[in-house]
């Protein structure tokens, strides 16, 4: 390939943002002037993205920290949708950055993936939080405690602006629902199932009954994965044509929502569903005992994660030109095509 071309560096391809961002790159009008490799630890997967998407692949896992960091340091812009809370990972990106920019004085462009998880609080279902963060808002972002979730690895990527090897932008997605469609996820690369409510729905099908934590009142907000992965597009043509009215560091914090949903709304929704489907007798979510959290979500801290408070309003990414479509309401009315997945998965 040309020496000309953009080269970029995604991580998560076979995965559900990942593979929806991918899916925007190869589709992008700018397309042919970017070198795109993909780090795949799946053969098969991976021969198909070189044959049918013409994507470079590295076979290799993030395990792999010396590939990470050369892989890195080989590209201009990094898109890094997997683990959020990988920090060796996270840490060997940025090294290779680092590289780069002092071996070519190259100013590389990371976009990190991280998650409104970083906001939650120990609601357990029972109270509505009156905090409501606005990612224009830098000295709230600074407010957020070292120990929050993802927020060891969101420090790293900010820290890495600072020190002024690179610049680095990070996109945190709120409950991403839908499920994702196109070439990649139909050719069997990408993963089109999204985790948060799957593992609602997952529980709900095991208990034949609708579950919530607590009385389910928490708030968080929810983007549809299209919209999201359009942010990510935006995001990434604003850094190609206007990088100095971008963003970055501790500017470039951006939310990824479109609404705000109750937990006990998307539980009812499931319950709804399983009546619909003969699955359960009856809609109203019961609330999940301490045994159940453990049994369905592997501890009683990730279930309770599933009723904590999350708010945030994406200000940042509007202004920048980011139009989501989907609402609420669409998540709800998601649901039950969800369901009805994982039943045809379990039964196959």
């Amino acid at each position: 390939m040309s020496s000309d071309k953009t080269p970029i560096f995604i991580t998560g391809a076979t995965g559900y943002i990942g593979g929806s961002v991918l899916e925007r790159l190869l589709g992008h009008p700018s397309a042919n002037t970017f070198e795109i490799t993909a780090l795949v630890r799946n053969e098969e997967k991976a021969k198909i993205l070189e044959s049918k998407f013409l994507v470079k692949v590295v076979r290799g896992n993030h395990q792999e920290l010396d590939k990470l960091e050369a892989l890195a340091e080989g590209s201009h812009v990094v898109f890094h949708t997997a683990d959020a809370d990988d920090e060796p990972a996270a840490k060997a990106i940025l090294s290779g950055l680092r590289k780069r920019h002092a071996k070519l004085g190259d100013l590389p462009v990371l976009i990190h993936t991280s998650g409104t998880g970083v906001l939650t609080d120990d609601a357990r279902g029972l109270y509505v939080s009156d905090t409501i963060y606005r990612d224009t808002d830098v000295a709230q972002w600074k407010s957020i405690p070292p120990t929050a979730f993802h927020r060891n690895v969101d420090l790293l990527v900010i820290e890495a602006d600072t020190q002024g090897y690179a610049r680095t932008h990070i996109i945190f997605p709120s409950t991403i629902y839908g499920i994702a469609h196109g070439p990649l996820f139909e050719a069997g690369v990408s993963n089109p199932h999204s985790i948060q409510v799957p593992l609602l729905i997952k529980a709900a099908l095991a208990r034949k009954q609708a579950g919530m934590v607590g009385k389910g009142i928490p708030l968080w907000p929810d983007v549809h994965i299209d919209d999201v992965a359009d942010l990510y597009i935006v995001l990434f043509d604003s850094i190609v044509s206007k990088p100095d009215k971008t963003g970055h560091g501790w500017e470039g914090l951006y939310f990824g929502e479109n609404g705000e949903h109750s937990w006990y709304q998307i539980s009812r929704a499931i319950g709804d569903t399983l009546v619909s489907l003969g699955v359960s007798t009856d809609p109203e979510p019961t609330p999940f005992s301490t045994e159940e959290l453990v049994k369905y979500f592997g501890s009683e801290w990730l279930g309770n994660y599933s009723g904590s408070n999350s708010r945030a309003r994406a200000d940042r990414g509007r202004a920048l030109g980011w139009k989501p479509k989907y609402t609420s309401e669409d998540l709800l009315k998601s649901i039950k095509p969800e369901v009805e997945a994982l039943i045809k998965k379990q039964t196959a």
